[in-house]
């Protein structure tokens, strides 16, 4: 029967936000399972060569799905940290004055050479450079106190 027929509903780049997104339609009753997650977790670097891990559906509980997620609003999401605490954060972003920010380790590459010596021989990056890290604009700026 063609209703019976199984179909991709979604593909995510995440397995995680795919099982999430799964036990979600199955605590609604969906019958539906994640396909292609173990040769993702296995060779993440194939991941948008495969499409991604899918949701699999019957072709008969694809509007279900679609009104599920609209009503429990799982995926649309803003996909940064937010903070709504003020004392939590004291930086304000230079670039676009957003207090969305959060202090820690930088994530861009700066290149350091008695950093880059050292890892030759011990294999492991020693030097990490503190940074604040703005959510809204994903741009890096150093803490002034």
């Amino acid at each position: 029967m063609a209703e019976d027929r199984i179909v991709t509903f979604e593909a995510y780049y995440d397995p995680m936000e795919a099982q999430i997104i799964r036990s979600k339609l199955s605590a609604y009753g969906v019958k539906c399972f994640v396909a292609d997650e173990y040769f993702i977790w296995a060779r993440p670097y194939l991941n948008q060569a495969t499409g991604g891990v899918k949701i699999k559906v019957f072709e008969r509980d694809i509007e279900r799905c679609r009104e599920i997620l609209t009503i429990t609003d799982v995926e649309r999401k803003p996909r940064y940290f937010t903070t709504d605490d003020a004392s939590y954060n004291d930086f304000t972003c230079p670039y676009c004055s957003s207090a969305n920010t959060l202090s820690g380790i930088a994530t861009e590459v700066k290149f350091h050479l008695p950093s880059v010596l050292l890892s030759l021989f011990f294999f492991v990056p020693l030097y990490f450079r503190p940074a604040v890290h703005c959510f809204n604009c994903h741009r890096e700026f150093q803490a002034t106190d």
